[in-house]
């Protein structure tokens, strides 16, 4: 082949190269590697590419001279810059490997595959069935006349001793599933067998301080990596053939507190992962790493006052302190030690081309000792995935005196308004009871209404969508008691687990209705005295967390997000701590803590389906289509933050036996 001299971009310059040249043999439509030995990487006529070797100094050159028309060598060639702009060093086979996810050759999932995943039926790459996380599915083979028929494909089992909380979202791509258990392990399945095959044990070090169980909630997928975050807060990438170590990054200090237990994200190459530890007084952060690489691109604090950065030829640059300065919205230093903690991953909306990222309590719980609203805490942020920046953010608790957070996933949609305008909105159901509509262009409060009965520490919400808050509803400050130990004890609804904990909810575009997991109950609540120390519990905080009703704790609701009006409602005697899904064959599949996987009418809330799967139901359900058939999964394995935290709501379950399977659904064959 003819390589263009004249028109060659100067791509990259990895050091200490062996002798070696990577060509594009366009007559046989193949890559071609010729060092020592040759190796061929098929797939791709778009480009020819050059790697000129001579064992001190590597230049990638590619020709100008295309198979395809200029527009096409531009898009490709631009990608290809984007993609590398901030590389200055890398291997040759991270490089092929990166030509292969850009869309200059086709290998493992891409980019195109994740912005493209809840209309692609046969796999499911992304956390939530598409960036936006709606957990929606176009399939229709499984419906309301067919549910009542679905039946056990095959089951698969951790084993061993390892059960606790089964929290996760499984993944599939070319007849594998992916999937976490508890203590950071990776499995690989065969999706038609059921049979493993590899697992791969993060093997955590002892002095792990996970606040909420030992979960984890899944993988990212992106090129021929398995993608995922352990308990002593390292972000391991795996080969998903070998379940073999591709690259492994320390995000934190598990010591003092950090840990990971969210799926990562992937948006335009690079993984997104925010952290754990807002119990132990951290500074929360977000954080983008190369995905084939693990190469830090950005990081960005979500405490007010911290300094973000960039990265580029292993050096550090400052991009701008978060909120602009220190001491704006926290009391002397106690934003050092803020919280703020995105711990439950985000969504990514193409449209606005902005992640959205919620942020955790502010630490320590006891709010009399930081007055103010203490940003980013209690929050949802829209980030910039290209440098980390804050582009707009909205509060839901300023000054969280009762731990509700800000975590909860912010879902992308559209609806018409009144006017048959088109608006571009996102909504959230926050732990604090409170359903929030906004336009996720730039933040701005559209609606806001209870998703729960009981709602004490606030009457309602202002025009901008900030809470009004009851004072008597705020725990004491215990300085102001007898004894200075423990301040007045309040009974607020609902309970620091929230209206809605960490299950993600889901959106029909069939039904506009959003499908939300929720939980009644209430808590006695009271503030103590408390330092800080590394490693260490930060609450100053006590409480007992109670049921409302005698009947039910758990309710799945269908709301409106343009009325706030309730559809209908599924109420459940136990907690509910799972995900949901629902799907164009008017269905809402859901798992309960009493081990059922549930199949309900999407419209009307009826049940069509239950099926007993030995343990209770934690993660979120997927669905899938494979040899023209739907399948759904599951995973069961009771846990999570309801039998460590749950007071006497914790008594009331505490017959729920763990486990450790996933199960797998379909319909017979007709």
């Amino acid at each position: 082949m003819t390589i263009d001299t004249k028109s060659k971009v100067n791509l990259y310059k990895p050091s200490l190269a062996p002798k070696c040249s990577l060509y594009f043999d366009s007559i046989h439509n193949r890559w071609v590697i010729r060092a020592p030995n040759q190796v061929v990487f098929p797939d791709s006529n778009s480009l020819e590419v050059l790697l000129l070797c001579d064992g001190k100094q590597s230049i990638a050159q590619i020709s100008d001279k295309l198979d395809r028309n200029k527009n096409r060598r531009q898009s490709q060639n631009e990608i290809i810059m984007k993609r590398f702009s901030h590389v200055k060093y890398m291997t040759l086979n991270t490089f092929v490997s990166a030509l292969m996810v850009t869309g200059v050759a086709h290998a493992g999932v891409t980019d195109e595959d994740i912005l493209n995943d809840q209309m692609t039926t046969g796999d499911v790459v992304s956390y939530g069935l598409g960036p936006r996380g709606q957990r929606y599915s176009p399939l229709t083979a499984i419906n309301t006349d067919t549910v009542k028929n679905m039946h056990p494909a095959w089951a698969f089992s951790f084993g061993g001793e390892k059960q606790r909380g089964q929290e996760s979202q499984p993944m599939i791509k070319d007849g594998v599933m992916y999937v976490t258990g508890s203590y950071s392990r990776v499995f690989a399945i065969d999706l038609k067998t059921g049979d493993e095959l590899w697992q791969y044990d993060a093997r955590l070090p002892d002095g792990i301080m996970p606040c909420c169980d030992v979960i984890n909630r899944g993988v990212a997928l992106y090129g021929d990596l398995v993608i995922f975050g352990t308990l002593d807060a390292k972000m391991v990438a795996l080969n998903n053939k070998t379940g073999k170590v591709v690259w492994k990054k320390t995000v934190d200090d598990y010591k003092a507190g950090y840990s990971l237990t969210a799926a990562p994200m992937i948006v335009r190459g690079k993984v997104i992962t925010g952290i754990s530890g807002g119990e132990f007084g951290i500074v929360g952060r977000v954080t983008a790493y190369d995905a084939l690489t693990g190469e830090i691109a950005w990081t960005r604090p979500t405490v007010e006052g911290h300094m973000g950065y960039t990265y580029s030829d292993g050096k550090e640059i400052e991009n701008g302190i978060s909120g602009g300065e220190s001491g704006k919205t926290w009391p002397g230093d106690l934003w050092k030690t803020g919280g703020a903690a995105p711990w439950l991953g985000g969504t990514y909306d193409p449209d606005t081309d902005l992640i959205y990222m919620g942020t955790g309590n502010p630490s320590p719980w006891n709010s009399h000792m930081r007055p103010g609203d203490n940003l980013f805490s209690s929050s949802r942020l829209a980030i910039d995935p290209d440098d980390g920046k804050i582009v707009w953010h909205f509060q839901t608790t300023p000054n969280d005196g009762w731990d509700f957070d800000g975590v909860n996933e912010l879902i992308p949609f559209d609806y018409t308004d009144e006017n048959g305008a088109t608006i571009k909105a996102a909504a959230t159901a926050d732990r604090n009871g409170y359903f929030y509509v906004l336009n996720r262009e730039d933040g701005t409060f559209i609606r806001g209404f209870p998703f729960v009965d009981k709602i004490t520490w606030s009457t309602g919400l202002d025009e901008n969508g900030r809470p009004v808050y009851d004072p008597a509803n705020r725990p004491g400050d215990p300085t102001a008691s007898e004894d200075g130990k423990k301040g007045t004890v309040v009974v607020a609804a609902p309970s620091f687990l929230g209206g809605k904990n960490w299950m993600p909810m889901g959106y029909s575009k069939d039904t506009g209705l959003f499908y939300v997991p929720s939980n009644e109950w209430e808590m006695d609540i009271w503030n103590e005295p408390i330092s800080y120390k590394q490693g260490a519990a930060y609450l100053g905080a006590g409480f007992t967390i109670k049921s409302i009703n005698e009947d039910y704790i758990g309710v799945l609701r269908a709301i409106d997000p343009k009325t706030g009006e309730e559809a209908w409602r599924y109420e459940n005697y136990a907690p509910l701590w799972g995900g949901v899904l629902s799907t164009a064959g008017n269905l809402v599949f859901f798992g309960t803590p009493e081990g059922y996987l549930k199949g309900l009418n999407a419209e009307t809330g009826e049940e069509l389906y239950s099926f007993n799967t030995g343990s209770g139901i934690v993660g979120s359900p997927v669905t899938w289509e494979m040899d023209g058939e739907q399948y759904v999964a599951v995973m069961s394995g009771w846990g999570g933050a309801v039998p460590l935290w749950g007071g006497e709501v914790a008594k009331r379950v505490k017959h729920l036996n763990q486990g450790g399977t996933l199960w797998t659904f379909k319909l017979p064959k007709s």
